[in-house]
């Protein structure tokens, strides 16, 4: 069992994810603009809890390395308990990537999530569970706090190595 994170809490920061009502739009202007060549895509369904509400959550997610940081841009697509996403998103239908949520990675086993999850505290608490196989994950709502959610997520070591294989990673040097 690797010992309870004693430090800052934001220590493991992985991600920064990004909401939009248009991925390929997106996509095309992570290209362009910020020289990100390409993303994994995959669709996603899975069952979530999101504010106590019970569904299912269906997501287009693209991934990207650019060095030690990963890049998630997400386009909700079903309906569902999905506003967790689709109510930061304009409401005239118009395009932007609205910045989200960090990630921070939870390293060790099934008791260190467990117990790095009781330890979050009410002033974070858990807004969103996802239920997807070989991870855990879920976001705490700190938008009070510093301005956005906060994920939260754990890897099987074969998650972990099939996501290494597939998500490109580039350097920025």
């Amino acid at each position: 069992m690797i010992p309870p994170l004693t430090g800052p809490a934001l220590g493991n920061l992985m991600q920064f994810a990004w909401v939009t009502p248009d991925l390929d739009h997106s996509l095309e202007q992570f290209k362009a603009i910020y020289r990100v060549p390409e993303f994994f895509v995959m669709e996603q369904t899975f069952p979530a809890i999101v504010f106590g509400e019970k569904g299912d959550m269906a997501l287009r997610i693209a991934l990207a390395n650019v060095d030690n940081v990963q890049l998630e841009l997400i386009q909700p697509v079903g309906g569902g308990v999905d506003h967790i996403y689709r109510d930061v998103l304009p409401k005239d239908g118009s395009h932007a990537n609205v910045f989200h949520h960090v990630c921070v990675k939870v390293e060790g086993t099934l008791d260190d999530w467990d117990a790095y999850i009781a330890a979050l505290g009410p002033e974070r608490p858990v807004a969103y569970v996802g239920f997807v196989e070989g991870a855990r994950f879920c976001y705490s709502d700190e938008r009070a706090l510093i301005g956005c959610f906060v994920e939260h997520v754990w890897f099987t070591p074969e998650t972990q190595a099939r996501m290494k294989a597939v998500v490109p990673t580039y350097s920025s040097r």
